[in-house]
């Protein structure tokens, strides 16, 4: 066998996410030949969101795989036969289809306003304004990129500040580490701490029946204090390359960066148009309406796609593009995210074949039995690492949520504990999984745009992700223990 072949055969890669998904639906389609069927009685009760449908504690019975009714003579089998496993992705589908066409509708509007780029331009803007006072250039250019990450979810729409930031960093006297931090970190820390993210926070409240948000005021104390300590983590860690340049953990790797990333003056320089002003100040209103209307008018899905479509027609409007121009960019949104609408929809197909078969009580009294009587914060700690741990195979906060939500928001209000802390824990366990692993898109892009090393990475990275986990498992805790 050649050198080659045999590294070939050495590698291993991990399973596309859609491969998990329908290895999943043949595992629960067994299943549903394996476990006893079973039911709770269900009641609707008033939560702060308003009504909602749970399971009754303590109701739960079984029933036979195979009945025929007495009266009619018709047989129902609840086993999962070929036909409805090869059916279930298109059921999945139509019954995620709120979801789907959400996820979807936010995609087309966010092209639009991407595509004015002036998300882009403002912040080159104020990075240029600091470029004097450049240790000011950390915490301002952070704020304002967690700010983007707690509130549309900022991911790949960073990517293009890698290459602004590492010549213009690195000639204040900075190694690429810290334009990695500033550009990685920004971002990501608003998006482990969501409030409004439509692709974590908002996906899993809708998927387990939480309306309006109303923890958003624990998640906007958590985005404050998460990002303070991400700024401030990254400044010190700054001002000591700045002090001492061997210190820098890429410092050898930088010396043939500093040739490479050839560094202009006015590579940060970009237009900032009166047209990318209002288009930013459309986005801030809107964003504004968002969050009045989830504390104040118990929004759901419906009302917050309604907002961002607004946004994305104004948004096109107000930069002067044409009619044309609008439509195919929407059209090349939704394209983009077609990936997430779609995997949310095939995730729930899982849960389609679980609730045919009549298994999914089952699964929940097993789990309730077993975690009956268990203090909330163990509880809420398990739930935390259990969502960080399937972050290694679902990097996708959108698809997790879609495959963990419909079995761990009902177990944990089944189980006495706020479900809210079933999104909580998604939120804050799925992104911060996502800093570390080598399974997560924007993280690998990230560092090979910087030519950074995931032993580098980690070595850097280590405590605060730590510090990090543990005031997400805290918080988590805090969730789970806060009224419904």
């Amino acid at each position: 066998m050649t050198e080659e072949g045999s590294e070939k055969k050495r590698r291993f890669h991990l399973p596309h996410v859609y491969t998990i998904v329908f290895l999943l639906m043949i595992v629960f389609a067994a299943l549903t030949w394996i476990v006893p069927s079973g039911s709770y009685e269900r009641q609707v009760i008033e939560t702060a969101a308003g009504e909602k449908e749970v399971a009754v504690a303590g109701t739960y019975s079984s029933q036979e795989k195979v009945s025929v009714d007495e009266e009619t003579g018709e047989t129902t089998d609840l086993r999962c036969n070929l036909m409805q496993l090869m059916q279930a992705p298109t059921r999945g589908i139509q019954a995620a289809a709120d979801v789907v066409a959400f996820v979807l509708l936010i995609g087309g509007s966010f092209a639009i306003i991407t595509k004015t780029n002036a998300i882009n331009a403002g912040l080159s803007h104020v990075i240029g304004r600091f470029k004097k006072r450049d240790i000011m250039i950390i915490p301002i250019v952070m704020v304002l990129l967690s700010i983007c990450g707690t509130t549309f979810g900022m991911s790949e729409e960073a990517l293009p500040f890698y290459a602004i930031f590492i010549p213009v960093i690195m000639a204040l006297g900075y190694d690429s580490m810290t334009a990695f931090l500033i550009c990685f970190m920004g971002p990501n820390i608003g998006y482990i701490a969501s409030t409004v993210n439509p692709f974590n926070v908002l996906i899993a409240q809708g998927i387990t029946g939480i309306e309006g948000n109303p923890q958003l005021w624990l998640r906007a104390i958590v985005w404050v204090v998460f990002t303070v300590m991400a700024v401030v983590w990254v400044m010190r860690y700054a001002a000591k390359v700045k002090r001492d340049p061997e210190s820098s953990i890429t410092y050898q790797d930088d010396i043939q960066k500093r040739v490479e990333f050839s560094v202009q003056n006015d590579s940060i320089e970009q237009p900032f148009t009166a047209r990318q002003k209002g288009v930013l100040a459309i986005f801030a209103a809107g964003m504004g309406l968002i969050v009045w209307g989830l504390v104040t008018q118990q929004w759901y899905m419906d009302e917050i796609s309604a907002v961002f479509f607004g946004m994305g027609v104004l948004s096109g409007i107000v930069s002067g593009m044409g009619e044309r121009e609008m439509a195919e960019e929407f059209v090349h949104g939704i394209a983009d995210f077609a990936y997430a609408a779609i995997i949310i929809g095939l995730a729930r197909s899982i849960l389609v074949i679980a609730e045919d078969g009549m298994i999914i009580d089952t699964i929940l009294n097993a789990m309730a039995g077993g975690l009956a009587g268990v203090p909330t914060p163990i509880y809420t700690t398990l739930l935390y690492v259990v969502l960080g741990l399937l972050s290694l195979l679902v990097p996708s906060s959108s698809g997790l949520a879609a495959l963990t939500m419909p079995i761990l928001g009902p177990l944990t209000q089944l189980i006495g504990v706020n479900p809210e802390a079933a999104v909580t824990a998604l939120c804050l366990a799925n992104q911060t999984m996502n800093t570390i692993s080598p399974t997560a898109g924007m993280t690998v892009a990230g560092l090979a745009v910087c030519k950074i090393s995931f032993g580098q990475w980690w070595k850097t990275c280590w405590k605060f992700v730590l510090l990090i986990a543990a005031l997400g498992i805290a918080v988590t805790a805090i969730s789970g223990m806060l009224p419904a």
